[in-house]
């Protein structure tokens, strides 16, 4: 029987979450892209709750990129993600 994109990509997420779990001392970064827009996370699985998140539709980035979903977006988001993640820490 063949299987379905959509059955290999679950088959494929369950595989790597094994591997990859994020902690209150080591939290996991999830970055998501789509053709438009930019989103970031940093989760903490074992609490199961998201302790900062960026997105290019952000109000502090929204006035400084024209086109949400490029390189250049990508790395103001990562900054923002990253500032928000040490205010958080500290």
């Amino acid at each position: 029987m063949k299987r379905t994109k959509e059955e290999l990509r679950k088959r494929r997420h369950r595989r790597v979450r094994k591997k990859v779990f994020g902690r209150p001392d080591r939290p996991r970064l999830c970055v998501y892209g789509s053709l438009n827009h930019i989103y970031a996370q940093i989760i903490d699985d074992i609490k199961g709750h998201t302790m900062v998140a960026a997105s290019t539709l952000d109000r502090e980035l929204k006035s400084e990129i024209k086109h949400g979903g490029n390189i250049e977006s990508a790395r103001k988001v990562g900054e923002l993600v990253a500032k928000r993640a040490m205010e958080k820490r500290a």
